[in-house]
């Protein structure tokens, strides 16, 4: 059975920093691309962030220089450091993974973690 647990988040003032943490069981991690989507009450779900199985990182123009996502495949987690925080950045974040193959992909999602930023 595939898990995907989110952690860290939590309520933080406009510039502050908060680091979320995202945990994958049930799956060969390293063979999996990870990621961040987040979304607020009224809007759409949003990429934040992601990061290939090799490590090569893309990331939402809103968070650039501000946010940075890695990963420990020793760990099955990945996890994203939130720097300068804005109160746009509210929302509910939430992680996923995902393998491509060339007849079907998989994607499972957790269940989301909520950042709030507000003096």
């Amino acid at each position: 059975q595939v898990q995907v647990v989110e952690s860290g988040g939590g309520l933080v003032q406009p510039g502050g920093s908060l680091s979320l943490s995202c945990e994958a069981s049930g799956i060969i991690f390293s063979h999996y691309e990870m990621g961040w989507y987040r979304q607020a009450p009224g809007n759409q779900r949003e990429l934040v962030a992601t990061i290939t199985s090799g490590s090569n990182t893309h990331y939402a123009d809103s968070v650039k220089g501000r946010f940075t996502i890695s990963r420990d495949n020793t760990k099955n987690t990945v996890y994203l450091q939130m720097n300068s925080l804005k109160p746009e950045d509210t929302a509910v974040y939430l992680c996923y993974a995902h393998r491509a193959l060339i007849d079907r992909s998989y994607d499972y999602w957790g269940q989301g973690t909520q950042v709030t930023v507000s003096s």
